[in-house]
């Protein structure tokens, strides 16, 4: 009797240990987060970043779990510095195998490296960038965007549902094509029209009276616009005579690359393409400038880059419009090529796209040309298109 009752506690704990072995890998599936297609709405989960290792941009979303500082230890206390963190989809995870190792370019240092901000630890965040190895280990590299889960903060991307469905999964040549299918035809305005466009879509957000002017950041009475020194006027800051299109409805009238500007600080800029360096101007500190090249202010430098990466993708040469490109050169002249690709590929990272942006392409779309800037909505496809 004795023997038969051992023999059925044996064959119990046999059950219910074969039962857990078995749920496990089921629980596992039920704590992970549920699968994207590494787009900002919806982002890959940090299994998926960590076996899609294949230097695509993606966004990926996990909680924060450490500091990597080798390829196999990741610490959850005493950070040493801002460059790092590690993602996992469970905010109690200790397994570097299911940890995803994210490099913090300078830009976002500050707000997400651990050492500044170690209550990030268990938070739930997401970040844009590169898929491929760091530490030696699944990583994300080379960041174009960050953001805490649920602060409240907007998204950088709160386009209309399915705008960009026929771009979501491209790269390449094929994503540029199917965003310019996506913000071709756009509703095109007078350049008369353009001046009141601009005192909406350029309103200083602590003054509803005053506009900000893009290369000093002065904030500006909306109606002090002409040709006067001290006026204000209005920038192509892809310039009209790269492509010889002045001021035409389309490219001419396009409010994605107009932008209000001090009218001398305008006429110093004149055609020149962007590149870093040259003598600060007198007049927008923090602008430089040479014979061949204009470098705004830290402030608006992805700014820039981001409106000509739209107008790169805009004008493609059909329905009789001029074709745009972006390349790696500078006195482009009216050639309808800009410049500096590399140049801007950086300011583009160095400076991430900001509330003011988001706004401004928001008020474009409902208002007045009826489509967006695609890259402000996802700063990961120009890396996606051009790296």
């Amino acid at each position: 009797m004795l023997n038969r009752k051992k023999k059925g506690l044996l064959l119990t704990f046999i059950l219910v240990t074969v039962i857990l072995i078995v749920m496990q890998p089921i629980q596992n599936s039920i704590t992970r987060a549920a699968a994207g297609d590494g787009s900002w709405p919806s982002p890959y989960s940090v299994s998926q970043g960590i076996n899609t290792q294949n230097n695509t941009s993606k966004t990926v979303q996990g909680y924060v779990v450490g500091q990597p500082i080798a390829a196999n230890t990741v610490i959850a206390g005493g950070f040493p510095n801002d460059y790092a963190l590690a993602l996992a989809d469970n905010p109690s995870e200790t397994s570097t195998a299911r940890m995803l190792y994210v490099q913090i370019p300078s830009a976002f240092r500050s707000a997400f490296g651990l050492k500044s901000n170690p209550s990030l630890i268990g938070e739930k965040i997401k970040v844009t960038g590169t898929l491929t190895a760091y530490f030696s280990h699944p990583g994300l590299k080379d960041g174009t965007a960050f953001e805490q889960a649920g602060d409240g903060t907007a998204d950088p991307g709160p386009e209309p549902g399915g705008y960009y469905d026929a771009a979501n999964g491209k790269t390449g040549v094929s994503l540029k094509t199917a965003l310019h299918t996506i913000i071709d035809d756009h509703t095109e305005i007078s350049y008369s029209n353009v001046w009141e466009a601009l005192r909406e879509t350029d309103e200083d957000p602590a003054n509803p009276n005053n506009v900000i002017l893009l290369y000093t950041g002065r904030s500006q009475g909306k109606f002090t616009n002409g040709s006067g020194g001290n006026d204000w006027n209005r920038e192509h800051v892809w310039a009209k005579s790269h492509g010889d299109f002045g001021t035409e409805m389309g490219a001419g009238t396009d409010l994605h690359h107009l932008r209000p500007t001090d009218a001398s600080v305008n006429s110093s800029r004149g055609n020149l393409d962007f590149d870093d360096g040259g003598t600060q101007h007198s007049e927008a500190l923090g602008n430089y400038y040479d014979s061949d090249s204009w470098e705004p202010r830290d402030a608006v430098k992805g700014d820039v880059a981001r409106m000509l990466f739209y107008m790169a993708v805009r004008y493609e040469g059909d329905s009789g419009e001029v074709d745009l490109e972006l390349n790696n050169q500078v006195n482009n002249g009216s050639a309808p090529y800009h410049g500096k690709m590399s140049v801007l590929l950086e300011w583009h990272k160095e400076d991430p796209v900001d509330d003011n942006e988001r706004r401004r392409n928001e008020i474009i779309y409902s208002d007045y040309q009826h489509n967006r800037n695609p890259f402000i909505d996802h700063p990961e496809w120009a890396s996606a298109i051009w790296e």
